[in-house]
């Protein structure tokens, strides 16, 4: 089969159009044939060496955690997918395994695919609106009425939080560039803050949940615009957020809190519905073959995305 390959940490240029052996199924687990997958930042950084702790040097490397595609062969012990199914999947553990045209994957990061989705759309979905859903339902324990602060609102995992902050029946307000504005509006913000001409951190107003996406504001800066109880979730490691963590776990009142997703099925499942019932849709940027992957690196790399870039299986 078709697969894009690292065999060694760098720069695009490491990723190599190559063929590899198809995978094959055991017990647990079924084949997709892979129709789409994507592009998160963590692939590129993944593929930079920056994760090298985790993935050692083992090569050759399949990155890519999104999948979208039909079934085409199930172990025996599969009971949940026949052959045939339309389904999308978060892949796990890292490195992925997504840039293929197959893939082995265990049911539990499985779930048959949103109806009203194309392939491209539903392979946008998994790693980013799962990073969305568990940030604000697990971490920040969202409630209906409460006020919601999404910085970095344009990104991928950013367009999914405004309209699953919105689902939950919260107030949000919306951090982005000026040029990205009337979109975010569009995915369901209250109000929306240009931050090329606003500081947020400045402002008087206060918040329930602060969600750093883009991990631009510490808790630091952000913990005066957080109410009696409030927290302040981000995605990126820091020194700042490795102390607050740790000194707002021991102290009742405002949460600084790190946040790593988990792939699994019920929440692809339950992504699902919301999409399915027009609460949730996908916003891509840009497609690319998987063999241009290496310009759809570049172009993740330069910060710019709106919503997600998907990747065409050829």
């Amino acid at each position: 089969m078709k697969a894009v390959i690292i065999e060694r940490y760098g720069s695009p240029d490491v990723l190599q159009y190559a063929d590899i052996e198809k995978p094959s199924v055991t017990g647990d687990r079924l084949l997709i044939k892979i129709y789409a997958s994507s592009i998160n930042p963590i692939d590129w950084k993944l593929r930079q060496g920056m994760l090298k702790v985790i993935t050692g040097n083992k090569f050759p490397m399949i990155l890519g955690f999104d999948v979208a595609g039909e079934v085409v062969e199930v172990g025996a012990n599969i009971t949940n997918f026949k052959t045939g199914d339309g389904v999308y999947a978060y892949l796990n553990p890292v490195p992925g395994g997504a840039y293929a045209e197959y893939v082995a994957v265990s049911e539990r990061f499985v779930s048959l695919k949103p109806s009203n989705l194309s392939y491209e759309q539903a392979a946008v979905v998994p790693l980013a609106a799962t990073t969305a859903l568990q940030a604000l339902r697990d971490t920040g324990e969202i409630k209906k009425g409460q006020k919601v602060l999404i910085n970095g609102a344009a990104g991928g995992v950013g367009t999914f939080a405004v309209q699953i902050a919105k689902a939950y029946e919260t107030e949000v307000t919306a951090v982005c560039s000026a040029k990205n504005v009337e979109l975010v509006k569009s995915l369901g913000a209250d109000s929306v803050i240009d931050y090329t001409q606003q500081d947020f951190t400045k402002d008087t107003e206060k918040y329930d949940i602060i969600f750093d996406v883009v991990g631009k504001r510490s808790f630091s800066e952000c913990k005066n615009n957080l109410l009696d109880r409030g927290i302040y979730i981000t995605l990126l490691p820091s020194p700042d957020i490795i102390l607050n963590g740790f000194l707002t776990f021991l102290i009742p009142g405002k949460k600084a809190k790190l946040f790593v997703a988990k792939a699994n099925d019920k929440d692809l499942a339950y992504l699902k519905e919301l999409i399915e019932a027009n609460k949730i849709r996908p916003i891509i940027d840009r497609i690319y073959p998987l063999s241009q992957i290496a310009d759809a690196h570049r172009y993740s790399e330069e910060g710019r995305t709106v919503g997600k870039i998907a990747i065409a299986i050829e």
